[in-house]
């Protein structure tokens, strides 16, 4: 039970104090709000073109002006992009009303920026890259195409392999990424086979790197799988292989270095300031591609340049997050695998929040509702008031602490946002 007894909510863990939780988002000035979107404002689907966003949440938004941003892998523009489906979202005779609609912030891991109004642009990208990048779309269209073909297919798969691969492959300008959420179903009771097919993308990414290298590009470009299992010794992410009923990794992503989320943050953090003060800490066209690797030297680099009181209480809001504990023979626990695209923007976000004493918020939304077998529900017990979290998505040597979370998925994080931006406009804010 939640009592005036229980510490602030940057101290506690998967909490479901959401009243604590409003009043944060409704009434704090000094508010930065960085926000993933897939499963977190919208639900999980096998196609992304079937995916759909509240009218009343875009609109909320608007009231965080100055104060939200979004985070993601995914792109604004794009058949795939989100703009495509707010304006969906939005009948064709409430354009004026909604006018500016689109949600300010970064997408493609960091690298494209939007602001309110949709205008677009890739900071720190050369057109050397962008041409790359445009070209990688058919590689994977061809290695999956050419896989379903090859393969002993269950059902009618075999007759319907382009609309499979249509599906699939999402040409984004930034990212291009082969999303495997519409395939995993049909292969579902053949485990090795999407295997065997994570192997072939797996060996086209390197292929694609390797190429990219030899057209003098070798430092322009990296892998994200999602989700993952960590980075290896080489920094290079870790496949998750379908295993035991769950997909693991589903995305595919071949994506311009520099294109991560906890180098997002520093971009926002510093157009934060900038806005509110007229100067840039980190100067004013500093982008995510000139940012520092490891969360440690991103850590260094705010400290040495952002003013400790003008320093906003951030809340970073995500769903991805994993940790695999693997067992020995004696049953004991072995090593841990801990990844997730979500995973290392939040703990950045709790790491600054412990140096700048901001009382940061790391917030997690079980997206496990939706249609997709690659993410664990929040385990939870007693009811009502006494309702509480005892099993997320962490383990218990994890560093990451996630303080906030809402199992009832997107639409229970949509419905809070909505009546926090409800009081905060009343309030003028």
């Amino acid at each position: 039970m939640n009592t005036p007894l229980n510490p602030p909510l940057h101290l506690q863990s998967l909490s479901l104090d959401h009243a604590t939780f409003f009043q944060t988002l409704s009434t704090t000035e000094n508010l930065l709000i960085i926000q993933d979107l897939d499963g977190v404002c919208m639900a999980l689907v096998n196609d992304p073109l079937d995916r759909t966003i509240r009218p009343e949440y875009v609109g909320a938004t608007r009231a965080f002006d100055g104060h939200f941003y979004v985070l993601t892998n995914g792109e604004h523009i794009g058949r795939r992009g989100l703009n495509r489906i707010i304006d969906q979202s939005f009948d064709a005779t409430t354009t004026q009303k909604y006018e500016g609609r689109y949600l300010p912030g970064l997408a493609a891991g960091g690298v494209q920026w939007q602001d309110r109004s949709g205008a677009v642009s890739h900071p720190g990208v050369s057109e050397a890259e962008l041409s790359f990048l445009e070209q990688v779309p058919q590689h994977m269209a061809a290695c999956i195409g050419n896989f379903l073909l090859k393969s002993a297919l269950p059902g009618d798969v075999d007759r319907a392999v382009d609309r499979y691969v249509q599906k699939a492959v999402l040409d984004n300008v930034a990212s291009p990424t082969a999303n495997l959420n519409s395939i995993y179903p049909v292969l579902a009771e053949e485990p090795g086979l999407f295997v065997a097919l994570q192997t072939q993308l797996r060996s086209l990414m390197d292929q694609l790197l390797a190429e990219a290298t030899r057209r003098g590009l070798g430092n322009s470009f990296f892998v994200h799988y999602a989700p993952n299992l960590g980075r290896d010794s080489s920094g290079k992410e870790i496949v998750w292989f379908a295993e035991q009923g769950q997909s693991g990794t589903t995305d595919f992503q071949f994506m311009l270095r520099g294109a991560v989320k906890e180098a997002g943050v520093l971009m926002l953090l510093n157009k934060y300031y900038g806005d509110r003060t007229g100067s840039h800490p980190l100067g004013r066209d500093f982008n995510a591609r000139e940012a520092p690797q490891s969360l440690e030297a991103l850590i260094k680099l705010a400290a040495d340049n952002f003013d400790p009181a003008l320093m906003p209480l951030i809340v970073g809001v995500g769903d991805t997050v994993t940790s695999q504990v693997t067992n020995t023979l004696d049953g004991g626990e072995g090593s841990v695998k801990r990844g997730g695209s979500d995973r290392n923007f939040l703990q950045l976000i709790q790491i600054l929040g412990q140096a700048f004493d901001s009382s940061n918020l790391t917030v997690y939304i079980d997206s496990s509702g939706g249609q997709l077998k690659n993410r664990q529900p929040l385990q939870l017990t007693g009811e009502g008031t006494d309702r509480r979290v005892v099993a997320g998505p962490g383990d218990r040597a994890d560093p990451l602490v996630l303080n906030v979370a809402f199992p009832g998925g997107p639409e229970e994080y949509c419905q809070l946002f909505e009546q926090a931006a409800q009081k905060r406009s009343q309030r003028g804010g």
